[in-house]
């Protein structure tokens, strides 16, 4: 592959940064490591090429802030952020920033080489008109209200406990109609429910 698909794992645990760097690297993946988002910063001068895969969560610049200086700088390279199971919230304000994609870890190693493959494909489409919208729309009409008013709280960040106690039913209900959107939606996960909500947000 060529240098324009280079992968930057920016991680400040050496071991995923290690199993990442081997993974990417079996599925043919120029790659890069970086122990810290300082480290990134540091040795990113010019054009930046390829796509960023980066831990949401550590010491000193997080990935939030790495998103926002990134994009300060004039950067248009796609971020994945991988998120822990309870950082829904902060995965969520990733893709306000302009993440690509969000994670949540454990992940299968294939989704997240397939999320690399996709951020690669479309990095220059960003900006575009989004081709999606109007079978988002049309998707989101199928949805109750019950099931509009989960689809708000999970794309506020909030955990099925939280949303369940806002609306006064139990957390299995919450759980319940969270499917039904999934399905509805035809959402493969979280991140790609997220991104679709987004994305009609963004330009309504």
């Amino acid at each position: 592959m060529a240098d324009s698909d280079l992968v930057h794992v920016v991680d400040d645990d050496v071991d995923v940064r290690k199993s990442l760097g081997f993974l990417l690297a079996t599925a043919d993946f120029p790659v890069r490591l970086y122990e810290s988002a300082t480290a990134f910063l540091a040795a990113a001068s010019g054009h930046l090429d390829g796509c960023i895969v980066t831990d949401v969560r550590m010491p000193g610049i997080d990935g939030i802030e790495l998103l926002r200086q990134l994009r300060t700088g004039g950067h248009k390279i796609p971020v994945i952020v991988m998120t822990g199971h309870a950082d829904v919230a902060l995965a969520v304000q990733a893709m306000k920033e302009g993440a690509s994609d969000f994670i949540e870890k454990p992940f299968d190693d294939e989704m997240l080489i397939l999320a690399i493959r996709s951020a690669l494909a479309n990095r220059n489409e960003a900006n575009a008109a989004h081709p999606q919208s109007a079978d988002i729309r049309e998707r989101l009409s199928t949805l109750s209200d019950r099931e509009h008013q989960v689809l708000d709280g999970l794309v506020s960040g909030l955990p099925n406990k939280t949303i369940a106690y806002d609306l006064g039913i139990s957390p299995r209900t919450v759980e319940i109609h969270r499917a039904n959107v999934m399905s509805k939606m035809a959402a493969s996960s979280l991140s790609h429910l997220v991104r679709m909500a987004l994305i009609v947000e963004s330009r309504s």
